[in-house]
């Protein structure tokens, strides 16, 4: 069953979404050589509880940590462990909270001082994606229209967007109804209506879309051992279009009450 949210509902949301769009901007800013990925999700737990929430991930069908630490080829469900990171590494973080009973999802991708042109073209463009696909988040318009919107622009730019993934509802638990692929046909699904409470996360990869779980029933890597990014967000649609509860001001765009994903692509 989809739920709608309440503007109660997602001004909780939105706060709590203040807290997992903080933490994971330190979290960006603090990544660098030598520091271990462990380190990195003892910083995301501290953070989180400190600010009045709870990591979400944390226990979530037996996860052990705070976020996801995935490196290179690994596109998400990483497990951080004592890898230290490495000049040249592509990071993607995925990390969730949960604020008075409701979660915020978000993940976004960095290079580690010196980044190739090339895994730097691939989080441009998945981050383009992400944005694109936010914009199609509009009363009226159907669910496959986000995901369409995703893989036109990474396929154009030459990736593969993995399918074995989705993004999903968001609530009161992480995983609610309805799934989100990054992929498909417009026009089809649900008819998207004010109060719906979506993550959108591209996967993009720089190959082919394939992927392969790891012995440790968690992480996902590429089948090619190419890279991978993953941006996403928490998003409410409202009667004024779509607002970014997870929006990261250090990144993105410096007015978070008065974005609108539309007009930011069109400027």
């Amino acid at each position: 069953m989809i739920s709608i949210k309440s503007p109660r509902e997602i001004d909780i949301m939105r706060r709590g979404g203040k807290i997992t769009a903080g933490t994971l901007s330190t979290l960006l800013r603090t990544a660098e050589a030598g520091m271990t990925l462990r380190e990195l999700d003892r910083l995301a737990e501290r953070m989180i509880r400190e600010r009045g929430g709870v990591p979400t991930f944390k226990g979530y069908n037996g996860f052990p940590a705070s976020i996801c630490a995935c490196v290179n080829d690994v596109v998400v469900h990483g497990i951080p462990g004592d890898y230290a990171l490495k000049d040249g590494d592509l990071l993607s973080i995925d990390i969730g909270a949960t604020f008075e009973g409701y979660v915020s999802d978000s993940a976004a991708s960095i290079g580690i001082g010196n980044v190739s042109a090339a895994a730097q073209r691939l989080m441009r463009v998945t981050q383009e994606s992400l944005m694109l696909g936010i914009a199609q988040m509009q009363e009226g318009n159907r669910l496959s229209d986000i995901g369409h919107a995703v893989q036109q622009h990474a396929e154009a730019s030459g990736y593969g967007v993995v399918r074995a993934l989705v993004g999903h509802g968001v609530g009161r638990k992480m995983h609610e109804e309805p799934q989100v692929p990054n992929f498909g046909d417009p026009g089809k699904g649900i008819v998207l209506r004010s109060g719906l409470c979506l993550a959108i996360e591209p996967m993009i990869t720089e190959g082919t879309h394939e992927v392969r779980t790891l012995p440790d029933g968690w992480t996902v890597v590429t089948a090619d051992g190419k890279l991978a990014a993953h941006f996403e967000h928490t998003i409410a649609l409202t009667e004024e279009g779509p607002r970014i509860l997870t929006l990261r001001d250090m990144l993105e765009h410096p007015d978070a009450a008065n974005y609108r994903p539309k007009e930011e692509i069109a400027a």
